[in-house]
C-alpha cells in the first residue's frame, strides 16, 4: 500500500491511497491542476482514481473539488450526513456524490473503506479507515481524542493524525483571541502534546508508521511536532514522518520512502 500526501495544512489538503490497483484520494483542498500534476508525477491519470473521500466541508478540504469533478468526472465518496452537507454548500456536485454505507463500508476491488466521526467544528466531520493488503487510517482536524476517533484509528499499520499546533507558540502567536479559543477547543485542532498521547495509544495497538499532518504554519514547526511525538514514543519501534504543506510525501506501508 502506498500513501502520498500532496498537501497538508490550512492552505489545503489532499492525500492519495493506492493499493492493488485501487487508487482513492482523501480531500481535494488544492487546485484540480495541482492534483492532476501530482498524480502525473506518480504515473497516474485522473481516470485511474476511483473517487475522492471528503472529510468535511471546510474550504481547505474541498476548494478544488468542483473543478476536479467537472474536468475529470471523478466520483465523491462520503457518509450520508456529510454528503447532504456537500449537496447544500456545493449543489453543483450533487450528482457526483455516492454515500458510504454505514453497515460494512464501501468496497472497491479488494479494498474496504469505512468512515468514523471526528470531533471538529464542521457540520459533519469524518476520518477514514482503508483496509486492503494493509490497514491505513486517516484523521486530521480533531479537537480532542474521542472514543470514536480512537476506535477508527487503533490497529492500523499506518496513520495520518493531526499535530496542528504548539500550545506556547499558539498562545504567543498572531491569531486573534477568538481564533485561538477555537483552535484550542474540543472541536478545534489537536496540539503536539495531545498528538503525542494519541501516537502512544496507537503504537500500543500495533501502529508502526505515523504521519503528522495539518501542521499550522504560524503556530508550529515540523521540528517541534516531531520532537513532541518522538519523545513520547521513546522505546517504541515507530517511524514518524511529517506531511509538508505543499510538497509530496510518499510512504509505503512496511517500508517508508520519502520524496
Amino acid at each position: 500500500m502506498r500513501i502520498v500526501t500532496f498537501a497538508s495544512g490550512s492552505t489545503g489538503n489532499c492525500c492519495l491511497v493506492s493499493d492493488g490497483g485501487v487508487n482513492v484520494l482523501i480531500d481535494a483542498g488544492i487546485s484540480a491542476r495541482r492534483i492532476v500534476q501530482g498524480l502525473g508525477v506518480l504515473g497516474l491519470a485522473p481516470q485511474d482514481v476511483c473517487g475522492v473521500l471528503i472529510t468535511h466541508e471546510h474550504s481547505d478540504h474541498i476548494s478544488g473539488l468542483p473543478v476536479l469533478v467537472k474536468r475529470t468526472g471523478m466520483r465523491i465518496f462520503a457518509p450520508s450526513e456529510l454528503g447532504e452537507v456537500l449537496r447544500r454548500v456545493k449543489p453543483e456536485l450533487s450528482e457526483s456524490i455516492d454515500y458510504i454505507p454505514t453497515d460494512g463500508g464501501l468496497c472497491v476491488g479488494d479494498v474496504r473503506i469505512t468512515a468514523f466521526p471526528t470531533p471538529h467544528d464542521a457540520s459533519a466531520s469524518f476520518g477514514y479507515r482503508i483496509e486492503g493488503s494493509e490497514v491505513f487510517a486517516f484523521a486530521t482536524d480533531t479537537g480532542h481524542i474521542s472514543d470514536e476517533l480512537l476506535e477508527g484509528l487503533q490497529g492500523a499499520d499506518t496513520v495520518v493524525i493531526e499535530a496542528n499546533h504548539d500550545k506556547v507558540m499558539l498562545k504567543n502567536g498572531p491569531y486573534p483571541p477568538l481564533l485561538k479559543q477555537r483552535v484550542l477547543s474540543k472541536h478545534g485542532h489537536l496540539s503536539n502534546d495531545d498528538c503525542a498521547k494519541l501516537a502512544c495509544l496507537l503504537a500500543d495497538s500495533g501502529t508502526r508508521q505515523i504521519i503528522l499532518g495539518h501542521l499550522s504554519q504560524q503556530n508550529n514547526t515540523p521540528e517541534a511536532a516531531e520532537t513532541a511525538v518522538s519523545e513520547a514514543l521513546s522505546g517504541r519501534n515507530v517511524k514518524i514522518y511529517t506531511a509538508p504543506a505543499n510538497k509530496l510525501l510518499e510512504v509505503l506501508i512496511g517500508d517508508g520512502v520519502q520524496c
